[in-house]
This record gives structure tokens, C-alpha cells and sequence, in this order.
């Protein structure tokens, strides 16, 4: 079993209706592999930080089985920091701050330690910087699946459409599967972009859940609901760590495969939604995760009679 993570490992100052944090640990890599190292390891992170990320971080997670060999440190640079306060519904924010720093001029190297890996999870990064990824894989992963967002779909459509062609799984929001397909419906714009190259599509729609689109087949899960939302950062970084992490232990990448592994990653960020930043995933254990992915079972679970005139 193994899972290579790219993405950000950075700094969030993060304002909710319901309290602030003062400069905390955050990153797509950094919430992906907290989250996929409840199933699976080893996972080898590909990243970038500056001098300023805490070692007590990186030591953390490669005690959780996280191998940081991929991880370019810039000791005489400053890590990636965005700031952004949330509104009221939570489902909407707005950026106060953002500092590239190092993440600006990053260059990801694929060590020959991990050339091997079974699945191969793009964060939302640049689509150029994905592509490099993918073309110094030696040997194709049997899954490949790719976060992305609306600012590449602006600024980066061309080599957004070329790493399309080149993924299994696409993870996006349900207004970024509008505005990459130009469909108001959802199914019709999963219909589209199928045919970009992804064999799955997952669209989440945060508090309302996710939908898996397959071919002619579609799967809706439910979000758990929940008496406190304290922190969504993160919240879908989490939830791509947690379907990614099922995946590489069960090693099967049926629609079936998948509409466990979208239960398994909708648990795990509803953990992460209930306090600031990763603190709720750092204090997660197994009994934990097992009696989330009950509730959300029993959410759903229900015997009918039909009625027959």
C-alpha cells in the first residue's frame, strides 16, 4: 500500500462567526495526509515550506508513517499564508490575504522511493505544476486523482484540459463543475466532463454532501448533519485524504469501491469542520472514525414497503 500527496504545506489565519486563529498549521498536503494516514502508509508527501514551518509538524507526521523525502524545505524563505474569514452560512469566505512565498516559484521532484505507489492524489495546485508531476511518474498509478478549483479554470484552462486527460478521479464544488462544463445541471455537466478523460467524477457540495458520477451510474451521499461547524478549512482536503487513504487499502477502484470510499471521506471531514485547523484530526483514533461512518450508515439506511394500487 502506498499514496503520493502533492500539494501546499503552509499557514492559515483563519476568522469564523464563531471565534479566530492566530497563525495556525494548514496546506492541502498537510489536511490530505493527517487524513489518509488513518488507513493507509506509507504516504509520501511532495511539498514545500519555508524555514518558518514548525519541525514539531513534520515530525508529527512522520510518526503517523507520512515520508517527508519529497518535501523541499527553503530554509532562507518564508511557506505559503493565506488568510480568510468566513461568512455566516460558512459556504462562502473571503480571501484577506494571500503570500505565495515559496509555493510561488515550487518545482515538485518525484523521489525514486515512491515511483512504485498505487495511487497518485494531485491538491489543488497549478495544473502545470500537476502535469510535472504525472510525467515524471515512470510507471502510471493504478488510480490518479486530481483536486482543482475555479481560479485554474480562469487563468489556466489549457493545462488544466491536458492534465484532465490524463487523471481517473476529479474531485471539484459543484460551481466549479458548472463553470468547467458551461452546464447549469449537474448531471449534464458531469455528462461533460467525463468526456474531458476522468472516469469518475465526485462534485462536493459541502454541508448538502457529494455526488459520484460513472458512466451512466450516479451516487449521492449525505453530509452528516452537525450541531457545530466551527472551522471549514480544509473541510474538502480532508475529504479527498479520507477517500484516497480507503482506496489504497482496499485496492478496489470499482463504483462500488468509490461509494465506500466517499462515506469514509465525508466522515473524516466532518471531524475536521469542529475546530481550528487540523487540531480535531490530530486527536482522531479509529474508534472515532468507525462510529462516525455508523451514523452516517443509519443516516441513510431505511427498509420501505411499496404500494401497489
Amino acid at each position: 500500500m502506498s499514496l503520493i500527496v502533492v500539494g501546499s504545506m503552509a499557514f492559515d489565519a483563519i476568522e469564523t462567526p464563531f471565534g479566530k486563529s492566530d497563525k495556525i498549521v494548514g496546506g492541502a498536503a498537510t489536511y490530505i495526509s493527517w487524513s489518509a494516514s488513518n488507513f493507509t502508509n506509507p504516504i509520501y508527501q511532495i511539498s514545500v515550506v519555508g524555514g518558518d514551518f514548525p519541525g514539531e509538524e513534520l515530525d508529527m507526521l512522520s510518526k503517523r508513517g507520512v515520508n517527508l523525502e519529497g518535501v523541499q524545505i527553503k530554509k532562507d524563505k518564508k511557506s505559503f499564508f493565506w488568510s480568510g474569514r468566513y461568512h455566516m452560512d460558512m459556504n462562502s469566505r473571503d480571501t484577506l490575504e494571500t503570500q505565495l512565498n515559496v509555493l510561488g516559484e515550487f518545482e515538485p521532484v518525484v523521489p525514486d522511493s515512491c515511483q512504485d505507489a498505487d495511487i497518485l492524489l494531485l491538491g489543488n495546485l497549478s495544473p502545470a505544476v500537476q502535469l510535472s508531476v504525472v510525467a515524471q511518474m515512470k510507471k502510471r498509478p493504478k488510480l490518479v486523482v486530481l483536486d482543482t478549483m475555479n481560479f485554474w479554470m480562469e487563468t489556466a484552462l489549457d493545462d488544466l484540459e491536458k492534465v484532465l486527460s490524463k487523471i481517473d478521479v476529479l474531485l471539484v464544488n459543484d460551481s466549479e463543475a458548472r463553470q468547467l462544463s458551461g452546464q447549469y445541471s449537474l448531471v449534464r455537466a458531469a455528462k461533460d466532463i467525463l468526456k474531458m478523460g476522468p472516469r469518475y467524477l465526485i462534485i462536493k457540495k459541502g454541508e448538502h454532501g457529494a455526488l459520484l458520477f460513472h458512466k451512466d451510474h450516479v451516487f449521492f451521499a449525505p453530509a452528516l448533519p452537525l450541531e457545530d461547524v466551527f472551522d471549514p478549512t480544509g473541510a474538502g482536503d480532508t475529504f479527498a485524504g479520507g477517500f484516497a487513504g480507503y482506496l489504497d487499502s482496499t485496492k478496489d477502484f470499482s463504483f462500488e469501491g468509490m461509494k465506500s470510499a466517499i462515506i469514509v471521506g465525508s466522515a473524516i471531514a466532518s471531524f475536521c469542520v469542529e475546530k481550528f485547523g487540523t487540531t480535531r484530526l490530530k486527536e482522531l483514533n479509529r474508534n472515532d472514525i468507525d462510529e462516525r461512518i455508523q451514523e452516517f450508515v443509519d443516516l441513510v439506511n431505511f427498509e420501505i414497503s411499496l404500494v401497489s394500487k
